[in-house]
C-alpha cells in the first residue's frame, strides 16, 4: 500500500503541513508511522482530498449547473490579445491554465492580469502519468 508522508500529503492537497498534523490529531485523516514518521496511506489520503470538494464553492462558481467537473479557481496573469483571439493564463494553485478564446469574450469578462477567475476544463482527452519514484 503507497503511503505518504505528512508534508507529501500536504504538497497533494495543497495544504500546509501543520494543517494535515491538525486533521490528523483531529482524528480526520488516519495515519501510521514508518521508519519513526507519520505517514498517511494513501486511499485515506484519497478519500479525505475527495472529501474537501467544497459544496458551497460549488453553488458560488455555478458548478451545478455547468458539465464540465475540472475547475480550478485562480489568478489570471497574463493576457495576449489581438482584434480576433486572446491567450490567456492563469495560475490554479500550483497549476499554470492556457485558455485560447475570442478577443470579444475576454473583453466582456473583463479579463485582466490579477483578476480572480475560474478554469472549466472539459476535455475527452486526459493523459495520466506517474512521477518517477523518489530515492531514499
Amino acid at each position: 500500500m503507497t503511503v505518504y508522508r505528512v508534508a507529501e500529503a500536504a504538497e497533494l492537497l495543497g495544504v500546509s503541513t501543520d494543517t494535515v498534523r491538525r486533521w490528523i490529531d483531529a482524528g480526520r485523516v488516519p495515519s501510521d508511522t514508518a521508519d519513526g514518521r507519520t505517514v498517511v496511506p494513501g486511499p485515506d489520503l484519497a478519500a479525505l482530498a475527495a472529501s474537501l470538494v467544497d459544496e458551497a464553492d460549488r453553488d458560488r462558481t455555478r458548478a451545478g449547473e455547468v458539465s464540465a467537473r475540472n475547475r480550478m479557481t485562480g489568478i489570471v496573469t497574463r493576457v495576449i490579445a489581438d482584434t480576433v483571439m486572446a491567450q490567456v493564463e492563469m495560475v490554479c494553485g500550483p497549476h499554470r491554465v492556457v485558455s485560447l478564446m475570442s478577443a470579444e469574450a475576454a473583453a466582456e469578462l473583463g479579463l485582466a492580469p490579477g483578476v480572480r477567475a475560474i478554469a472549466s476544463v472539459k476535455s475527452t482527452n486526459v493523459v495520466v502519468e506517474r512521477p518517477v519514484p523518489r530515492r531514499s
